[in-house]
């Protein structure tokens, strides 16, 4: 009869290398992009003084946002973004590129946006809501009593 230690170590060591190789996939980060994140090849054919509207939205798509008071100003806002397991998601590329039209509709200018911004944090909180916090007892012992007596109809309203 041969020694079976061997055969149990060798089980032990694959269920090992398996199990570990399982927690180190589970830490590759999940890479996603949010908004319109323009390539510089995109913003090379753009032509300041030449392209029109319908150019810039054949090669650059639909921009992200216009401005609010000054609708010839067009934002192209995009993200890159890594999440690690369960810790929060991490800004790895972002690029806010501005284009702006003259009354004409032809590019007057497009530039990346070096404006200050504010990093907005976010809330986890709950909004709080009014009303009454029953207990389940007491959510199940209130009900008691308001039912129609077996004597009284629904029509004697």
């Amino acid at each position: 009869m041969q020694n079976k230690a061997p055969i149990i170590l060798y089980l032990l060591a694959f269920g090992a290398a398996i199990s570990s190789g399982g927690l180190l996939g589970g830490c590759t980060p999940v890479v996603s992009q949010h908004g319109n994140l323009v390539n510089n090849y995109q913003v090379e054919e753009v032509k300041v003084g030449e392209s029109t509207r319908s150019d810039v939205l054949r090669i650059l798509g639909s921009p992200t946002t216009q401005s609010t008071f000054n609708p010839d100003i067009w934002y192209y806002i995009g993200q890159e973004m890594e999440k690690h397991g369960i810790l929060d998601h991490e800004v790895t590329e972002e690029r806010i590129l501005v284009v702006a039209f003259n009354d004409n509709g032809i590019v007057e200018t497009i530039a990346p946006y070096t404006g200050e911004r504010q990093d907005i944090p976010y809330s986890r909180s709950k909004t709080p809501t009014h009303g009454n916090e029953l207990t389940f007892m007491q959510q199940l012992l209130g009900n008691l009593g308001r039912f129609n007596s077996p004597d009284t109809s629904a029509t004697d309203y």
